[in-house]
């Protein structure tokens, strides 16, 4: 059915170039594989040159584009993206799969539409077959088409009977279970390349065969719809597009993490030659938002005012000098980057300084992270990996991609990189002022749900403590002490830096040169020359008098001093500690200290020793007799 074009102008709030005849509108359908990076045979990827023969037909039938990159490195925000047609944190939809929580809801701004609900209003039938997860609020009915398929490789003669049409066909991609591939077509793991950013063992050869071998079953799938598509005869009238939402999701530098790993998409279309002239691969820069753009160029509508993509084959199409992508809250941890690609560059700006790379997540059990954890605490992991995983975490990041891919070695300090790191930092800095949502907070309701949805409310980051209850002032949570087996009445203060996902459990560090966060279980830090401190705030520990000590626990590669002060004010003279490679006690008295006395609002550990002296504190408690 037709729409009057002076009513089609107002539903979509933009403008229409011309309306295509129903018959000469191409369907378009996007096949959207999750947690898939580009290892396949068309990329060139030698362990897996064979395996992907479907997805290589896509390419070599239309276009293949190699730098294809998202614009968000997980998948609710990178869809929800797609959808409007503009980068998530322009419009507020950053943070993972948020509105779920119906007084934290988010709305789009008046006017604004996904592009299925735009190609629905023009004509089109619309379908999802997979995810929704849009994290902001949306109705299905103004949205998709109310006709239910049948599945993805057997709902041909209903979409023949509902031409032109829409698809987003997802597929599990890397997330596919290669347990029943069968032994000949496994990828041998002898002869895969394990990126540089991971430990070369046999563990992490394992991770990238297995994700190969995803890729092999997927394809299998993709061969059926393209079958199904060949044998409806709707191919000579179909534009297909094949495409992932983000890397690899056991490589944990991949999904979730703003870098080449995690942006940087397998992307390649085919159609008839109206729509998609045969150019074999294309080498310039593309953001998956031009997806989006192209999609509503191929029905003949005009982009809204607020799209960010490019039709990738208009007349008059000028290549991408940059591409900027953006992280923020992931599950229960927040964070906050910032990143732009250029032609050889990658430029990343990180804003929460006191999280480390590894925060928190649900791939914490898999044995690829506890190896990478285990090799830490042996100490057998190279310098590089371990100042990526555990180090501190940098404002800035500058890497030589086209020499870097993995981003292994921080160009940020080298003078020779200083005039093409300035212009990168003006890229960003012209891109954000665009507008960036992300500058604040999520709202208390928001907080509250994401914070209480995890692990019974342990605070994974500070920002939950808004909504904390903390009945005893000792700075940790009712609902983390109950879990853990502690009274949440004692006022006692105790941190062991065990709760696994704030590192810090709320100090802060005062003149000391880098972050305090490390490796779970300590706080990891560096002393800068002149003395610096620990400091927790927000405190209401009533002191009693069975307070013995303040106890710490803690290892320095040099010798150091140690002060206390509660309130601003001494515990009493400085103590000396010895290097040492283990950890050690230190004990503070506090038995009949007159500091420590009524109310301490806070504690201060005043450290001094040589600058770079590296130290790590396991323990901060008060012991009671």
């Amino acid at each position: 059915m037709r729409i009057p074009v002076n009513l089609f102008l107002i539903s979509l709030s933009t403008s229409i170039g011309s309306l295509f005849s129903e018959e000469s509108r191409p369907n378009i359908v996007w096949i959207f594989a999750e947690d898939t990076s580009p290892w396949m045979g068309t990329y060139g990827h030698e362990a897996n040159r064979l395996g992907s023969p479907h997805i290589d037909s896509i390419a070599k039938a239309g276009v293949r584009f190699d730098r294809a990159y998202v614009p968000a490195p997980v998948c609710s925000a990178c869809r929800s993206s797609m959808m409007v047609g503009a980068n998530q944190i322009r419009f507020g939809s950053h943070e993972h799969r948020s509105s779920r929580a119906k007084d934290a809801q988010l709305y789009l701004p008046k006017g604004v539409k996904l592009l299925p609900q735009i190609l629905k209003e023009a004509g089109y039938s619309t379908f999802n077959h997979g995810k929704t997860d849009y994290n902001f609020v949306w109705e299905n009915e103004k949205v998709y088409s109310k006709i239910k398929l049948k599945g993805q490789t057997d709902s041909w003669s209903i979409l023949e009977q509902n031409q032109p049409f829409f698809i987003q066909f997802q597929t599990k991609g890397g997330k596919i279970n290669t347990g029943k591939l069968s032994a000949d077509r496994r990828t041998d793991p002898s002869k895969v390349t394990v990126p540089a950013d991971y430990p070369q063992n046999d563990l992490y050869r394992k991770v990238v065969a297995q994700h190969c071998d995803a890729v092999r079953v997927d394809d299998d799938h993709i061969g059926k719809i393209l079958a199904g598509l060949k044998g409806s005869g709707l191919e000579e009238n179909t534009i297909l597009v094949y495409l992932s939402d983000h890397g690899a999701n056991h490589l944990v530098r991949h999904k979730q993490m703003p870098t080449e790993g995690g942006l940087h998409v397998p992307f390649m279309l085919m159609g008839p030659e109206k729509w998609v002239p045969k150019q074999g691969a294309r080498k310039d820069l593309v953001n998956t938002l031009d997806l989006t753009a192209t999609t509503l160029s191929w029905a003949g509508i005009k982009l809204p005012d607020w799209y960010e993509g490019r039709n990738l084959f208009a007349k008059d199409f000028k290549p991408r000098q940059w591409v900027a992508s953006a992280k923020d809250r992931l599950d229960h941890t927040i964070d906050r980057v910032r990143t732009i690609r250029t032609d050889k560059f990658r430029y990343t700006r990180n804003y929460k300084l006191d999280r480390i790379l590894l925060q928190p997540q649900y791939r914490d059990s898999k044995d690829y992270l506890k190896n990478l954890k285990q090799l830490y605490a042996a100490g057998k992991l190279s310098a590089d990996l371990k100042r990526i995983y555990f180090g501190e975490r940098p404002k800035e990041e500058f890497y030589d991609v086209s020499n870097d891919p993995a981003q292994v070695r921080n160009l940020v300090d080298d003078p020779k990189f200083a005039k093409e790191l300035n212009r990168h930092r003006k890229l960003l800095d012209d891109w954000l002022a665009k507008g960036d949502k992300g500058e604040g907070e999520e709202s208390p309701s928001a907080l509250r749900h994401n914070g209480d949805d995890w692990q019974g409310g342990r605070g994974v980051n500070p920002e939950y403590e808004i909504n904390r209850q903390d009945n005893d002032g000792d700075g940790l949570s009712d609902k983390w002490e109950k879990l853990n087996g502690r009274d949440p009445q004692d006022g006692r203060l105790a941190y062991e830096f065990d709760c696994g996902g704030w590192q810090t459990e709320g100090w802060q560090g005062r003149g000391i040169r880098d972050n305090i966060a490390g490796f779970q279980g300590f706080l990891q830090f560096r002393l800068p020359g002149k003395p610096g401190s620990l400091v927790r705030k927000g405190l209401k520990i009533k002191t009693i008098g069975s307070d013995q000590a303040l106890l710490i626990k803690l290892r320095a590669d040099a010798p150091l001093e140690i002060e206390a002060l509660a309130n601003g004010k001494s515990l009493g003279s400085v103590m000396k500690v010895s290097a040492s490679k283990q950890f050690k006690e230190v004990r503070l008295p506090l038995a009949g200290n007159a500091n420590w006395k009524g109310v301490v609002k806070s504690v201060e550990i005043k450290l001094k020793g040589l600058e770079g002296t590296s130290l790590e504190v396991d323990l901060i408690e008060v012991k009671r007799s």
